[in-house]
């Protein structure tokens, strides 16, 4: 790998010399600039971006915090990351946390480690306190896909609990009143919220959901098959299911038709982020649309803002699902 010092042998000139070229310093005529820059480019010359920060004190890379790389969420969500990196002329870093408070922190520790001053960070799993001492201390955080008051304007949002009102009126508006939910079983606040704001909007129609009809599994598609083998053998009626997520929505769907019902006329179905799949399921899967590209980017753009001139409206950090209409649902007669 060729080096500064490979570099200046072949100009004959001195370390220095090559490093106020690279750096876009003074004191380096045009002609030597000239045949330095011809040097680099013969020679196959890269720039280290450690190196280059250690000088010039500024990170040339973004971080992200994801719990995992293969889920199509967090890969949308890096992706969105990656966007504003890229406008930026910045580099992005991944780091996994998977779900647990311990490696979050190493993923958090990994990316500070290689220099890496602005992240957005996805953490379900560490206490509000630390990271609240976490994001004071470091003015390039930002939280995403979770609210703290204490950090509010660090913390771009989805509003949850609105998700399930949202989900819970548009099945009310097509007559169904024999309700169930599947929800995720891991340790988070996401699904507690979603099926709160389920119940508060179907208490609202005098509608009381039966714990006997709430099933949790993990959030996969598998998760949705097992959890609705579940409601199918509690015996429980239903003519709709609210499903945390559309993997599961999709394994649920499959799993009813391959027990004999019908999706939407038998059952109706809705999800929740939208995901590319929810567009060609069959039937096409009616869904809570997830904004995360786009949260993803606003926050990008708000960590390397911090501390500029630039003001972000408190406005953008929080984001409401949006129904998305397709065919997985149908008025119940």
């Amino acid at each position: 790998m060729t080096t500064l010092k490979d570099i200046a042998k072949a100009a004959g000139v001195s370390h220095a010399t090559v490093s106020r070229v690279v750096n876009n310093g003074p004191k380096v005529g045009p002609v030597m600039r000239e045949k330095i820059h011809k040097l680099i480019k013969e020679m196959g010359y890269r720039p280290n971006a450690n190196a280059r920060a250690l000088v010039t004190q500024k990170s040339t890379t973004i971080g992200v915090v994801i719990p995992d790389v293969a889920d199509p969420f967090f890969a949308t969500l890096a992706n969105g990351i990656d966007k504003v990196s890229r406008q930026h002329n910045m580099q992005l870093l991944i780091s996994t946390g998977k779900l647990s408070a311990e490696s979050e922190r190493e993923a958090i520790n990994l990316l500070l480690e290689r220099r890496c001053e602005t992240i957005v960070i996805h953490s379900k799993k560490i206490a509000d306190d630390e990271l609240i001492e976490l994001f004071k201390a470091n003015p390039h955080f930002v939280l995403i896909d979770r609210y703290i008051a204490e950090i509010k304007d660090k913390c771009v949002w989805l509003d949850n609990k609105e998700g399930g009102k949202i989900a819970a009126r548009h099945l009310l508006s097509l007559k169904h009143r024999q309700l169930a939910c599947i929800t995720s079983s891991y340790e988070i606040e996401d699904p507690k919220l979603r099926l709160t704001g389920f119940v508060e909007e179907l208490a609202k129609a005098n509608i009381t959901l039966d714990s006997q009809r709430v099933v949790s599994a993990e959030p996969t598609l598998q998760g949705g098959e097992i959890a609705t083998q579940k409601l199918l053998a509690s015996g429980q009626a239903f003519s709709a299911i609210f499903v945390y997520n559309d993997a599961m929505a999709i394994g649920a769907i499959s799993t009813l038709e391959d027990n004999g019902y019908s999706v939407p006329n038998d059952v109706s179905i809705i999800g929740f982020d939208d995901v590319l799949l929810a567009r060609y399921s069959r039937p096409k899967l009616t869904t809570l649309q997830y904004p995360i590209d786009l949260m993803a980017q606003n926050a990008a753009q708000i960590a390397l803002h911090i501390g500029h001139e630039q003001s972000i409206s408190i406005d953008t950090l929080k984001f409401i699902p949006q129904l998305i209409k397709r065919e997985s649902t149908s008025t119940y007669f």
